[in-house]
């Protein structure tokens, strides 16, 4: 006979830390794609709401560029890896323009930590997170 005396105490801390490690590291990845996803929804949303209540399409421009860099900077965003668009409708009519519908798409690469480049591949290690928001430009805007 074998004296198993004792080893159910040890099993259960080596299951435990096995399941226990990558269901931690599981929760610390989604809070960080959670926070990202945020960020961009945040970012798309006051880009757009900046370019519609600019005066004019230059102070648009570079205030929107100051609230992406004051976004990106509070949500601990990467700002190289950060793509912003702009769209209007009516197609063809010149962004932003009075009437028109302003869409702002923001994506962004989310890089999970702890996690190594396979093969080299720093893609692997990272998630791409996307956040638009619509905003109607005032059919009077740039008149005054």
């Amino acid at each position: 006979m074998i004296d198993d005396e004792g080893s159910a105490a040890l099993e259960f801390i080596t299951v435990g830390v096995i399941l226990l490690v990558p269901l931690v590291y599981l929760i610390i990845a989604l809070g960080a794609i959670q926070e990202q996803t945020l960020g961009v929804g945040a970012a798309a949303r006051h880009v757009a709401r900046t370019i519609v209540l600019a005066p004019d399409a230059a102070t648009a421009a570079v205030r929107s560029e100051l609230v992406l860099a004051d976004v990106t900077d509070q949500y601990g965003i990467d700002e190289e890896s950060t793509e912003v668009s702009v769209a209007c409708v009516p197609v063809g009519t010149e962004c932003p323009s009075a009437g028109a519908v302003v869409t702002v798409t923001v994506t962004a690469s989310v890089s999970l930590r702890l996690m190594p480049a396979v093969f080299g591949s720093d893609s692997a290690a990272a998630i791409r997170v996307e956040g638009s928001a619509v905003q109607k430009v005032s059919r009077l805007w740039g008149t005054g």
